[in-house]
């Protein structure tokens, strides 16, 4: 079986598996509805007192846990996978995924976002990071998670559907500026990764659907590292996670050698971007 049939057959999978256990969070939200209540009133409780000290449950990072980090849906190697094969164009392949990743990031967080609130999540916070959106026009906008998200899916959908940004038809150009395009569509579903893992690892955990997150996370990071479309510095802020989950496939030393020096810093810096 050649790649390209490996990496659909890869994706029909995924799909369908997360399609089904979607379809669970129905009845798991009516089971863990008052549980999460109590858990989201504990949660704006202790962010509602600025005392100046780091909450001590949000610094441990239940994602990194063994038992957790080990959990694939596949054993395939995705860092085969991500590589262009030779009968490829460059920019088709980089549509084709992009395309794919939005579509599959987009449903990973449509399974956790009736937990992803402007109440929960006040700002686009990942760790000690917080982000901002900026508008057409380059104003800066301070919004919750969830209207981050939205803004980001809004703008990506725009992107993916526009035949003359990412054209479907036989003899139709790419832009000049379509790896551009590419990296900063990379970036925000970067940052939506992330943000599920930080705020809401707990809520994928209760749907048993961390094993499709993190070879999501790994097949993603892997594709944008293959083809440098992300600053390795915008990624730093995961890079514990990125070098348990990737040093499987070999990746590690590809801009996450400096994650110990830089990490700290990243935490506390808020991107502005």
């Amino acid at each position: 079986m050649d790649q390209l049939a490996i990496s659909a057959l890869y994706w029909d999978i995924s799909r369908l598996q997360m399609s089904a256990l979607q379809l669970q969070l129905c009845y798991c939200h009516a089971e863990d509805e008052n549980e999460e209540k109590v858990s989201k009133t504990s949660t704006m409780k202790s962010k509602g007192k600025p005392n100046g000290k780091k909450p001590a449950p949000e610094e441990k990072k239940l994602y990194l846990e063994p038992e957790y980090t080990k959990s694939r849906i596949t054993d395939f190697e995705f860092k085969e996978l991500v590589m262009l094969p030779r009968e490829i164009d460059l920019n088709e392949w980089l549509a084709s995924n992009t395309t794919t990743f939005f579509h599959h990031i987009n449903l990973q967080y449509s399974t956790i976002s009736e937990f992803c609130t402007g109440e929960s999540c006040q700002t686009m916070a990942v760790c000690n990071t917080q982000y901002y959106w900026y508008d057409e026009r380059g104003k800066k906008i301070k919004c919750t998670a969830p209207q981050y998200v939205d803004f980001v899916m809004s703008s990506v959908q725009k992107l993916v559907t526009d035949e003359d940004v990412f054209p479907t038809k036989y003899g139709k150009e790419f832009p000049n500026s379509f790896e551009s395009l590419v990296k900063k569509i990379c970036k925000y579903l970067f940052h939506v990764l992330a943000h599920i893992y930080s705020s809401h690892f707990k809520e994928t955990l209760a749907l048993e659907l961390h094993g499709h997150l993190n070879t999501l996370y790994t097949h993603f990071i892997l594709f944008i590292r293959e083809f440098n479309l992300v600053d390795p510095k915008e990624t730093t802020i995961m890079d514990d996670l990125t070098e348990v989950l990737c040093s499987s496939s070999g990746s590690s030393s590809n801009g996450s050698g400096n994650g110990s020096s830089n990490s700290a810093g990243a935490q506390n810096h808020v991107k502005e971007r």
